[in-house]
């Protein structure tokens, strides 16, 4: 049996998937198009990880992924993030992203400048596309400079940015970039 595992679970969006391994969390996967679907994306990224039951430690993640989709807060800054499977410039991106609060957003540009150079804005955005920790990690919280959504990598494109946007409550115009505070 592999150190790292992989396990489906049931959210109230959905079924999602996690993956672990020594070193920490590898991945989630926001709901597909079955009830299998998330697990085999995972297992297609980590296909050195074993389906199991979750242990002790990430079957309490699992739990505050689906009470956060039910509607409960949390900033998922203190889970074991793996982040040796990333560049250091994506960790950088992650990092910043987490650092995003319930019912708040951000602009690319605003990362990239935090990062040392706005003008790498794409590059945030190409980051984000390849989160992944969809969800615990925050990308759906990141839109353009102009207010708009920007996209969204996980099933579902953009209606799924903006339902977990509207779970946040992120929604009212004043938290948008466009009608709040520069960033």
């Amino acid at each position: 049996m592999s150190s790292a595992g992989l396990a489906k679970f049931e959210t109230p969006i959905g079924t999602c998937a996690i993956a672990w391994g020594p070193s920490g969390l590898l991945g989630v996967q926001l709901p597909g198009a079955s009830e299998l679907a998330a697990l085999a994306r995972l297992q297609k990224r980590y296909p050195f990880a074993d389906e199991a039951v979750p242990p002790p430690a990430i079957a309490a993640i699992v739990a505050r992924i689906a009470a956060f989709l039910g509607g409960a807060s949390d900033d998922f800054a203190d889970l074991p993030y793996d982040f040796s499977q990333v560049s250091d410039f994506e960790a950088g991106v992650y990092r910043e992203a987490l650092a995003i609060p319930a019912g708040a957003t951000s602009t690319y540009g605003a990362i990239a400048a935090k990062l040392g150079d706005r003008g790498r804005s794409r590059a945030v955005g190409r980051a984000l596309g390849h989160n992944p920790w969809p969800i615990v990690v925050p990308c759906h919280r990141v839109t353009g400079a102009d207010g708009k959504m920007g996209g969204f990598s996980a099933p579902g494109g953009r209606a799924t940015k903006l339902r977990l946007l509207e779970i946040e409550g992120a929604l009212a115009p004043e938290s948008l970039p466009l009608f709040g505070a520069a960033p």
